[in-house]
């Protein structure tokens, strides 16, 4: 193969006349073989291929061999665009675009049906080398027609992304994920009001994952749908709502606050409708924190064999059972070879139960989202005090990150508010962001940091200064210390 595509190289366009089915059969089974190494070679050989040329002119681009097995060109190199493997994706990217930038225009559209929906999830894949050269390429072949490209072709666009979520690969399913939403913001709602039905259903499905970034990119994503469509996803809130509220108190931070995001937009969508019940929820959640365990009762019912991610080391390490049957990870990644999940989320297999400090810590995530809903503000005054009273309990080594969460999403609370009503407020966590400035660990105390001196620009100086000093007047020296160090 390598051989090969050096004489194709070499030949250029005296190449040719030697492009028969022969020859791509013998390519296309290099591109099915089972060695990843031969599939990106194979890959490699068919960008040679595709760069023989000459394309201009209606007349030589209709005896081109190139062009008139085109169909079967695109057939594969869609197959190499979903391959499992990322190096045999990148090989796919690079022929693809060979592939298609060599055509003229009107040409290409004969292929985008196959090669458009891939290129466009590629975009959002986890390996950085596929999404940047996805990026580029997009803009390339689409330039500033990429959404109208997407609304044409959005029946085989939807197609693909649903049967994406259904890949063995979580970082698949997570692209898929992400590119739904994206249908949701970006595109025409007419063009996708169709496929609302089967989007939703395949995202509630992905709710369900083992893996939590896909969890994350679902929740997201449904949420952007309920805003945007609102009277059809109507219908799935009875489903959506209790996963919606698992996601909140997820062991994993960033998944609480994409829920967090996604609530909020359910607010916006179906206003008073929903908020009384969620305010009743985000205030039984802030409460909920003071029956936290302390951590020597969190462990104390821990088993003293192996833990799933090595919490506790089992100390018989030549136990051939230890290192037989057990969990399958990625190629290139820390992350498990997970399944799409079962029916519920009981079935998701790397979920541990959830604690009270996390569900508050969600909780506060969705009060800073909520304050940027104008129809949720009232609400939102009225769990300040109980979000003030969270924070203040530290009997758990947990608090430090609901300190951490508190101090990142006060200045997004406080433009939510607004500064006047804010102001009035501040006072409530002024104790709390002094004893996490001070305190010993490190992420928690930069957040601090970062938070008064967003506090000070957004406020103004004099204003946030007067008010400490009313407040506590020893918390000037911290105060004081934070400005004269804080980054510019």
């Amino acid at each position: 193969m390598k051989c090969l595509e050096h004489m194709i190289a070499g030949s250029g366009a005296n190449f040719l006349p030697y492009i028969d089915q022969d020859l791509l059969d013998l390519i296309f089974k290099a591109l099915c073989h089972t060695n990843r190494f031969v599939r990106e070679t194979g890959y490699n050989v068919c960008a040679a291929l595709v760069s023989c040329g000459p394309y201009d002119g209606a007349e030589l681009l209709e005896t081109n061999p190139v062009f008139l097995f085109g169909d079967q060109l695109s057939r594969y190199l869609g197959k190499g665009l979903a391959d499992n493997w990322s190096q045999v994706r990148l090989a796919a990217l690079v022929a693809t675009r060979k592939f298609l930038m060599s055509l003229p225009p009107a040409a290409r559209e004969r292929f985008f049906p196959v090669l458009l929906p891939r290129l466009c999830l590629n975009r959002y894949y986890v390996a950085e080398g596929v999404r940047l050269y996805s990026q580029e390429s997009w803009r390339q072949v689409a330039g500033s027609e990429g959404k109208a490209l997407v609304e044409k072709y959005i029946d085989s666009v939807v197609s693909y992304y649903i049967e994406a979520t259904e890949a063995d690969n979580h970082a698949v399913r997570e692209a898929a994920c992400a590119c739904i939403a994206e249908l949701a913001l970006k595109i025409s709602t007419e063009a996708v009001r169709a496929h609302v039905p089967d989007l939703l259903h395949t995202l509630t499905v992905c709710f369900n994952d083992d893996s939590w970034p896909v969890r994350d990119a679902a929740c997201v994503a449904c949420g952007n749908f309920i805003l945007c469509f609102p009277e059809e996803s109507q219908g799935t809130m009875e489903d959506l709502q209790p996963l919606f509220f698992n996601n909140l108190q997820d062991s994993i931070p960033s998944v609480r606050q994409g829920a967090a995001v996604a609530i909020a937009n359910v607010v916006r969508a179906y206003g008073k409708d929903v908020l009384p019940m969620i305010i009743e929820k985000t205030k039984e959640g802030l409460k909920g924190v003071e029956d936290q365990p302390s951590e020597c009762e969190k462990y104390g019912d821990l088993e003293s064999g192996a833990a799933m991610y090595g919490v506790v080391k089992r100390k018989r390490d030549n136990d051939m059972d230890l290192h037989s049957n057990k969990q399958m990870y990625s190629c290139g990644s820390l992350a498990p070879k997970m399944g799409r999940g079962g029916g519920g989320c009981s079935d998701c297999r790397f979920k541990r139960p959830p604690q009270l400090w996390e569900r508050a810590d969600g909780f506060v995530y969705l009060v800073s989202e909520l304050a940027g809903v104008p129809d949720a503000t009232a609400e939102v005054i009225i769990c300040l005090p109980l979000l003030a009273e969270a924070v203040q309990h530290k009997h758990y080594t947990g608090h430090v990150t609901l300190l951490e969460t508190l101090c990142k999403t006060l200045l997004y609370l406080a433009k939510g508010l607004g500064k006047r009503v804010f102001k009035s407020h501040l006072h409530l966590f002024l104790d709390a962001i002094f004893y996490a400035l001070e305190c010993e660990n490190a992420l928690t105390s930069s957040a601090a940091s970062q938070c008064l001196t967003q506090l000070s620009q957004y406020l103004g100086p004099n204003i946030l200064r007067g008010r400490v000093e009313e407040f506590n007047p020893s918390y000037l020296k911290a105060l004081d210390a934070n400005n004269f160090t804080a980054p510019l």
